[in-house]
């Protein structure tokens, strides 16, 4: 929808045509309680260093 209303304005955000970048994430849970959100993200494993 925001591409098709605004694209000339949202070109300029996209990476490789795509509302992405490999240092952001943003989704929803769908109502679930937060703590069953911070149990889900404290269970997924770490990047190694």
């Amino acid at each position: 929808m925001l591409r098709k209303e605004y694209d000339a304005h949202v070109r300029r955000y996209l990476w490789a045509g795509h509302f992405w970048s490999g240092s952001y994430f943003a989704g929803s849970c769908g109502g679930a309680p937060l703590t069953v959100v911070q149990q889900y993200i404290e269970r997924q494993q770490r990047p190694a260093s």
